[in-house]
C-alpha cells in the first residue's frame, strides 16, 4: 500500500503488516526487512515510513489498567489519545501533555516525546511515561523505565521507533474537576511584545501564540497569546465533565496549488488578527488544544504535492534576534505560513538523546512541498544552526545528516544504546536512512 506521513510528502509503496497480538508483530520482525511500527500516520514527514515496510499498532488499542487511586493508566500503543480522552475525562482525569491533534497514538507519542502547550512547566509526554514494554529485533519483550534498562528507556522516548516496538506503556494522569479550559486571549502588536508577553504566562499552565509570519514594518511578528487553565467547577458549572460533541468538517478534495498564495495567506492572517479579541471565555477542551482536529483531512489543502511542516527550537538566549533573523527571512521570500505557531520551552529531557525540547523559543510553520518551499527552507537551516538551534524529527522530511549531528549532541549516545538493542538494524526507517542513524 501507498505509505505517507501526514504532510504527504514524501509517499512510498510499502507491505504492511498489523499488530493483532505477540506473534504477529514477531511474524513482521521475520517477514519485513528493515521495517518500522507506525500508529496513525500522523509524524509529518518520513518517520514512519519503513526502508522495508511498516507494522501498524492500531489494532493494539485496549486500556489494560486504571488506577484511580495513583491517577495513572496502562494502554497499549495503538489507543488513540482521541479514544483513551473518552473514558478518561468523565471520571476526572486528563493526559499530563498533549500535542495539537488527539488522532495520534499513545505509542507514537512516546517515540515522538511529543510535546504541548505546557512545556514550560510540565515537560514532555516521555517525563510522565512510568514504563513501558518494547518488542525488541530478535522477538524478545524488554519492560523498560526511567529506573529500569534507563539508557533503552531514554533512547526510545522520541526515538522515532528506532529501538523496538513499544507495545503498551504506563502513563500518569493529573486530575480535572470539568472538561472546561479557561482561555484568555492577549494581543502582541510586535514580535517583540510577542516573546515578552509568553515570558509573563511561565506561571500558566497553558500557553501558546498563533504569529503573523507575514506582517511588515510596525506589525512585524504580530501575535495572538492564548494562556489557559483547567476551569474548576466554580467557574464552569454548567461544563462538569462532559466529552465535547464537535461536528467535524471534512475537506472534500485537494486544493489546486494557486489556492495558497501570498495574497489568500495574507487574507487570512488579516481576519484571524482581527477575530483574536483580548478577553477570557470558557472553552471545550477540544476547542483549546485540538481546534485543527474539526477539520478532517485538513492536509489537503496543501494540494496532491503535499507539504513539510518546519519546527524549531532556539536556545533561549538566542531570544528574540535568532527568531526575528528566521521571520525576516520568511517575510522576503514571501511563503508566508498561515499555520505559525510560538512557544516558550522548559528544560529539555537530560538523558533523552533524541528528544526535540530545549529550554527556549520554538517556531512551527507549513510550507507547501516545492522547490521555492525548500531553496527557503534550507536558508532558515542555516539560521537555526547559526543560532545553536534544531529541528523537531517528528515534523521533518528533509533535513541532512549534518544538521542533525550539529543539533543533537547526545547522538553518538543514541547510536550506542540503538546498536546494542538492534544489531541488524532491523527498524529502519525512511528517515533514519536519510539521517544515517
Amino acid at each position: 500500500m501507498k505509505i505517507a506521513g501526514w504532510g504527504r510528502f514524501p509517499v512510498a509503496e510499502l507491505p504492511c503488516r498489523a499488530l493483532r497480538d505477540l506473534e504477529a508483530g514477531r511474524a513482521a520482525l521475520q517477514a519485513l526487512p528493515g521495517l518500522i511500527a507506525r500508529g496513525n500516520g500522523r509524524s509529518y514527514g518520513d518517520a514512519a515510513i519503513g526502508a522495508g515496510g511498516v507494522l501498524s499498532t492500531l489494532p493494539a488499542d485496549r486500556i489494560l489498567a486504571f488506577d484511580a487511586d495513583n491517577g495513572s493508566v496502562t494502554c497499549e500503543a495503538g489507543l488513540l489519545l482521541a479514544d483513551l480522552l473518552d473514558v478518561l475525562v468523565p471520571r476526572g482525569w486528563f493526559v499530563p501533555v498533549t500535542p495539537g491533534t488527539k488522532f495520534v497514538t499513545l505509542g507514537g507519542m512516546m517515540a515522538a516525546d511529543v510535546h504541548g502547550k505546557n512545556h514550560h512547566g510540565a515537560g514532555s509526554f516521555g517525563d510522565h511515561v512510568l514504563q513501558m514494554t518494547l518488542l525488541m529485533a530478535d522477538g524478545s519483550l524488554r519492560r523498560c523505565s526511567p529506573a529500569e534498562e534507563g539508557a533503552l528507556f531514554a533512547a526510545t522516548r522520541g526515538g522515532m521507533g528506532l529501538t523496538g516496538v513499544i507495545l503498551d506503556l504506563t502513563l500518569r494522569l493529573i486530575p480535572i474537576e470539568t472538561s472546561a479550559i479557561r482561555q484568555e486571549t492577549r494581543r502582541a502588536p510586535d514580535l517583540g511584545a510577542a516573546l515578552a508577553a509568553l515570558e509573563e504566562t511561565r506561571g500558566a499552565t497553558y500557553a501558546v501564540a498563533w504569529i503573523d509570519c507575514q506582517a511588515r514594518g510596525r506589525n512585524f511578528g504580530r501575535s495572538l497569546i492564548y494562556v489557559g487553565e483547567h476551569a474548576t467547577r466554580a467557574e464552569a458549572p454548567h461544563a462538569a465533565l462532559a466529552v465535547p460533541q464537535r461536528r467535524s468538517r471534512r475537506i472534500p478534495l485537494d486544493f489546486p496549488a494557486v489556492a495558497l498564495n501570498r495574497w489568500s495567506i495574507a487574507a487570512f492572517n488579516e481576519l484571524y488578527w482581527r477575530s483574536g479579541r483580548p478577553g477570557t471565555t470558557l472553552v471545550d477542551y477540544d476547542s483549546y488544544f485540538y481546534p485543527l482536529d474539526a477539520v478532517l483531512e485538513w492536509n489537503r489543502i496543501y494540494g496532491r504535492r503535499g507539504f513539510v511542516q518546519y519546527q524549531c527550537v532556539l536556545p533561549y538566549a538566542a531570544g528574540e534576534g535568532g527568531m526575528a533573523a528566521l521571520l525576516r527571512r520568511i517575510v522576503q521570500s514571501r511563503r508566508g505560513s498561515f499555520l505559525a505557531v510560538l512557544k516558550l520551552f522548559g528544560p529539555g529531557a537530560a538523558k533523552a538523546p533524541l528528544s526535540f525540547p530545549m529550554e527556549g523559543w520554538t517556531l512551527a510553520l507549513d510550507f507547501p512541498a516545492d522547490a521555492d518551499s525548500f531553496n527557503l527552507l534550507l536558508a532558515l537551516d542555516a539560521i537555526v544552526t547559526d543560532h545553536g538551534g534544531r529541528l523537531y524529527l517528528a515534523k521533518d522530511a528533509r533535513m541532512g545528516a549534518g544538521m542533525l549531528r550539529a543539533g543533537y549532541p547526545q547522538l553518538d549516545a543514541f547510536r550506542a544504546t540503538r546498536a546494542a538493542a538492534d544489531p541488524g538494524r532491523k527498524f529502519r526507517s525512511l528517515l533514519s536512512q536519510r539521517l544515517d542513524l
